[in-house]
C-alpha cells in the first residue's frame, strides 16, 4: 500500500498555492521543534508556480537565518550565470527574494566533477535533511536519476550521471533549450536514498507532459524503470497535482 498522499486541484495557480501552504507549514513545524532547518530546492519551469507562492509566504513565517539551503542538480560544465544552470534557477525565484543562513551550490563547472560530487555528498550527510521539494520528470526522474541510471540504494548521495534522450528532450519542451543538441549530456545529481532518507517530500508535478510520469509512479511496480515510483514507500510524502498532470489516473 501507498502511503503517498496525492493532492490534485483544478490549474497549476491553485496547485501551487495548496503545494506552498504545505511546505511552508512544514518548515514552520520543523523550526518550531529544532534550531536549523535543513531544505532541498528542485529547479524547473515545473516549480514556477509553487515558488511564486511559497516565496512571499515563507517570507512572512519562516525565519530563513535557520535555514540552510541545497538544490538537487546541475549540469556538468555550466557556470552558475549561464541561464539554464540550475544555480542561475534558484536564485532569481527563491534566493534574490530571502536570506537563507547558508546557500550550498552544486559546482557544476567545478574543475573535477567527482571531487565536487564528493564535497557536497559530504555536506548532505552532515545531518539530516528536513524537507525535499522536488518534482517528477517526463521519464519518471527525480534529480537526474533517470531510469538508466537509477539506483534505489546508491553507496553515494552524488554522483555525476549521463542524461537520458527523454530527459534532455524535456528541458527543450520547457523551453530551457533551443534544440537537442544544446542540452548538456552530464550532470551531478543528488542519488534517490538521499530522498527516501529526507524527512518530508513535498512533490509538486503539473502539466499533460507529466501525465504519463504521474500514472506510472502511481500504478507501476515499484522499479526504476520509473524512478519516482520510490516516492510511494516514503511515510512523509505528499504529491500535488493539477488536472493536466493526473489526467490519466
Amino acid at each position: 500500500m501507498s502511503s503517498l498522499q496525492v493532492i490534485t486541484s483544478p490549474d497549476r495557480p491553485t496547485m501551487g498555492r495548496a503545494a506552498a501552504a504545505h511546505a511552508c507549514g512544514l518548515l514552520e513545524k520543523i523550526l518550531a521543534a529544532q534550531p536549523r532547518a535543513r531544505v532541498i530546492f528542485a529547479c524547473a519551469p515545473s516549480q514556477d508556480e509553487f515558488l511564486a507562492n511559497f516565496v512571499p509566504l515563507s517570507r512572512q513565517k519562516i525565519d530563513w537565518s535557520r535555514v540552510t539551503v541545497f538544490h538537487m542538480d546541475e549540469y556538468v560544465g555550466l557556470a552558475a550565470t549561464h541561464p539554464a544552470s540550475f544555480r542561475n534557477y534558484l536564485r532569481a525565484h527563491l534566493l534574490q527574494h530571502i536570506t537563507p543562513g547558508e546557500f550550498n551550490p552544486i559546482g557544476g563547472d567545478a574543475p573535477d566533477a567527482a571531487a565536487e560530487c564528493r564535497r557536497y555528498a559530504a555536506l548532505l550527510d552532515a545531518a539530516p535533511i528536513d524537507l525535499i521539494c522536488l518534482g517528477i520528470g517526463e521519464n519518471g526522474h527525480i534529480a537526474f536519476n533517470d531510469p538508466p541510471v537509477a539506483n534505489f540504494d546508491d553507496p553515494v548521495s552524488a554522483k555525476i550521471v549521463e542524461l537520458d534522450l527523454t530527459c534532455r528532450q524535456q528541458q527543450v519542451n520547457d523551453g530551457c533549450y533551443p534544440n537537442l543538441d544544446a542540452v548538456p549530456r552530464h550532470a551531478i545529481s543528488l542519488t534517490i536514498p538521499v530522498f527516501r532518507r529526507a524527512k518530508n517530500l513535498s512533490v509538486v508535478v503539473p502539466g499533460p507532459r507529466k501525465a504519463a510520469a504521474v500514472r506510472a509512479t502511481l500504478r507501476d511496480p515499484r522499479s526504476t524503470a520509473c524512478p519516482a515510483t520510490i516516492l510511494r514507500e516514503h511515510p512523509s510524502a505528499t504529491l500535488f497535482l493539477d488536472q493536466a498532470s493526473a489526467a490519466q489516473l
